[in-house]
């Protein structure tokens, strides 16, 4: 990987937009380049982290992949972009721009190890892992972040989930610096997501119960962030994870999948998950033990036979009538 101090260019929006919006500047850009050793779907892997199309800290203005982080050194926005030849260019603005950049191959994958894989054991994960060479498990090495939005996503619908995420972290947030193509938003710091007041929760949507777990994990944040980075495999993790209140196992793999690209999580609890791996393993629907059951020969990647799973275009069809939330904004 290579790093200049050189404004980006050729990246589409750029030019010309700090005339117009007083969004900050934090200096120049600084730029990479990032060479991968494999096969990469830049936006299968990169754009799992979005929570939503109308994520504030992730959005993509053409072939260019936007994202806003608050990272250990500082709020940083990250531009990436694929060249033809397979090379992902990068340009970072603020604060956190040099960890950024450092950190880009992991959110690319390369930290993926997919060695003692066998795909061929069942031929609809052979002909999805054929049909996608390229995709790769991301991290963000951002646990708290992670951990945040899991909980957001506890026994709610998506749409909900983001929608609540897509307020909090604007009104709570820090602004993005940088060229972005629309206002972009960095997460808040610990001590932010501790100190929202109550009536914000409600009014973005958010019900009680998660609000009261983010405010809670918040109280020891670092202190969790530092048993989580430090424990030895995604086990240790798991085990720390789920000792704090109001933090299970679907919320635990959940995060360790965004933080860390944890090959092997499986989000058992998910509403909609083990009916999807049983129909698209057996044809019929399955409950959580019947989908650790199928998964167990790919111990060590059962994440990634879930990623190809929902790649696959095997799906089953819906059966009942959509979801619809309560909406406790209005009580």
């Amino acid at each position: 990987m290579t790093t200049s101090l050189s404004r980006i260019r050729a990246l589409p929006g750029v030019a010309g937009q700090r005339a117009r919006d007083p969004r900050p500047d934090h200096g120049r850009a600084l730029e990479t380049e990032y060479r991968p050793r494999h096969p990469l779907d830049l936006a299968r892997t990169v754009l799992y982290q979005r929570h939503g199309a109308g994520d504030p800290t992730m959005t993509t203005d053409g072939a260019v992949i936007w994202r806003a982080s608050r990272t250990p050194e500082g709020v940083a926005t990250l531009a990436l972009r694929e060249s033809p030849a397979g090379v992902v260019r990068g340009a970072a603005w603020g604060p956190g721009r040099h960890w950024a950049l450092s950190q880009l191959p992991a959110l690319c994958g390369d930290a993926d190890d997919p060695s003692g894989f066998e795909a061929g054991i069942h031929p609809l994960i052979a002909d999805a892992h054929h049909r996608n060479p390229g995709l790769r498990l991301s991290r963000t090495d951002l646990l708290f972040d992670a951990l945040a939005s899991a909980i957001f996503e506890q026994k709610v619908t998506g749409m909900q989930a983001f929608g609540a995420w897509r307020r909090i972290v604007t009104w709570f947030g820090e602004r993005a610096p940088g060229p972005t193509p629309r206002p972009m938003f960095a997460p808040p710091t610990i001590d932010g997501w501790r100190r929202i007041p109550s009536w914000a929760w409600h009014r973005a949507g958010l019900e009680p119960p998660q609000a009261r777990t983010v405010v809670a994990a918040a109280q020891h944040g670092d202190s969790i962030a530092r048993a989580v980075d430090t424990a030895a495999g995604g086990e240790a993790r798991e085990r720390v994870l789920v000792s704090l209140p109001g933090i299970g196992p679907w919320t635990s793999a959940e995060t360790r999948i965004r933080a860390y690209g944890d090959a092997d999580a499986v989000s058992v609890g998910d509403y909609h998950l083990a009916h999807e791996v049983g129909f698209a393993l057996t044809g019929a629907r399955t409950d959580d033990d019947g989908m650790i059951a199928l998964l167990e020969p790919w111990a060590g990647h059962r994440q990634r036979v879930i990623r190809l799973i929902g790649l696959s275009g095997v799906h089953e069809a819906r059966r009942g009538p959509r979801l619809h939330p309560e909406d406790h904004r209005e009580r």
